[in-house]
């Protein structure tokens, strides 16, 4: 214990993290979070991370924004939970308030995680289509629970026995990389399902997908993919399950990165981005689907299903989102950080791509030549490792395919000097270990 500031030493905390912590996706960062405060992370001593990861990809009005706090104190003095049948005011308020905006899925369900709420909207999709086979994209996340990580192709698939049965992936279009260069993104999707129309047993229920794939690398779904996929979909008798838990309310300059294609899915995932940080999730869907589910008996029974406190913390996030306009910042805003991604790009050959949308942004490293021969991954990781070291967090979630790319996504509430100094660090981070 450091007796001038009452705080345990750097190395007695980690020896007890070591002993006590079960690992679960990778190395723990060297760096201790004692305190943040809207786009800064500080330790113990007083040094401070710009954090370009909103958290995990959540913190969408930074850190300790005072409006959430107090209605976090609010919420908790005077309800907090219940039990799992019961309504309150703050829920029935929020899935109004989501209905507003998404005025085709009025039916709503709050639950805890992305996860979860794949989970609830997979089994969703199986119970009224009557069928169980569900396809997604080779690069996907949508969670780490049965049906959501049998879904899920970026990571985390070998050790575990078999996934759930029905499992396909068809590959996402990817314009730097693509894997036939010579067919346009409608005959690869023409042909991807082609492929799951011959696996299939006559019980295709689902498709689940992210409009932009994060953890996957940041793939953007060219404009027309969407609704081409909801044809697809739409011919086969399945469901569109659109995933936005770090797509939506306002991330990539619309409350949800959907819009920009004019279609609507049959089933919205929210989660990240609608607690702030908090762990709050909702499933929406249309009346149909929500009516043919009651009449079939559909469970989902949680414990924290429809909790009022996240509840209130998820109404007041949209009323901040939208009175601050903070989508329509989130685009210009992004804008700004992509021209100065761009211009690194311009100096340094081994970025080979800036993509994505709003404050959702990636750079994909290349393999570096001139006889260092450091790959894309290992680039990646070491101008990550360098960024922290001088105070910038970026790229989280390292593990599986796409480790060459960066992530990049600071909240929408982030100042342009913010950006200015996440772009110098960046900047300088490159520079020290392009010189090794």
């Amino acid at each position: 214990m450091d007796a001038s500031t009452g705080q345990e030493g750097d190395a007695a905390f980690w020896a007890r993290a070591r002993r006590h912590m079960l690992s679960y996706g990778g190395n723990f960062i060297p760096f201790v979070a004692a305190r943040a405060s809207g786009a800064f992370v500080y330790d113990a001593h007083g040094r401070r991370v710009l954090d370009f990861t909103s958290g995990q990809m959540s913190a969408i009005l930074g850190h300790s924004h005072p409006e959430i706090a107090a209605t976090l104190a609010s919420a908790a003095a005077s309800l907090d939970h219940l039990f799992s049948s019961m309504l309150s005011l703050p829920v029935v308020d929020l899935a109004e308030a989501l209905a507003r905006l998404m005025p085709s899925l009025p039916r709503v369900m709050l639950l805890s995680t992305g996860g979860e709420a794949n989970e609830a909207a997979i089994k969703i999709a199986k119970l009224v289509t009557g069928a169980w086979e569900v396809v997604g994209f080779a690069q996907s996340w949508h969670g780490m629970t049965g049906g959501a990580a049998a879904a899920t192709y970026k990571a985390g698939r070998r050790g575990y026995g078999p996934a759930a049965a029905g499992s396909f992936a068809i590959p996402a279009p990817n314009a730097f990389r693509p894997r036939f260069p010579n067919l346009s993104w409608e005959a690869e999707l023409d042909d991807a399902f082609d492929l799951v129309d011959r696996q299939s047993t006559g019980n295709l229920a689902a498709f689940i997908a992210e409009p932009i794939l994060s953890s996957g690398g940041i793939i953007e779904l060219p404009q027309g993919y969407l609704a081409a996929l909801k044809r697809k979909c739409a011919e086969r008798g399945m469901l569109l399950i659109l995933d936005e838990a770090q797509t939506a309310l306002g991330r990539t300059g619309t409350m949800f990165a959907f819009e920009r294609d004019g279609v609507a899915p049959d089933i919205l995932v929210l989660s990240k981005t609608l607690g702030a940080g908090l762990p709050l999730s909702a499933v929406m869907t249309s009346e149909k689907i929500a009516d043919e589910c009651a009449a079939r008996g559909f469970l989902f029974y949680t414990t924290h299903v429809n909790d009022p406190l996240p509840a209130a913390v998820g109404l007041k996030v949209l009323e901040i989102v939208e009175r601050d306009e903070l989508a329509a910042r989130a685009a210009t805003m992004g804008a700004k950080l992509k021209k100065g991604l761009v211009e690194l790009q311009s100096r340094h050959s081994c970025i080979g791509d800036v993509r994505g949308r709003g404050l959702l942004l990636g750079l994909e490293f290349v393999d570096e030549s001139a006889g260092k021969r450091r790959s894309a991954a290992m680039l990646s990781d070491a101008i990550t490792d360098r960024a922290l070291s001088l105070g910038l967090c970026a790229n989280i979630v390292r593990a599986g395919s796409s480790g060459g790319v960066m992530r990049i996504a600071p909240p929408l509430t982030v100042s342009e000097e913010e950006i200015d100094l996440g772009l110098d660090l960046l900047g300088s981070a490159m520079n020290e270990v392009l010189r090794n």
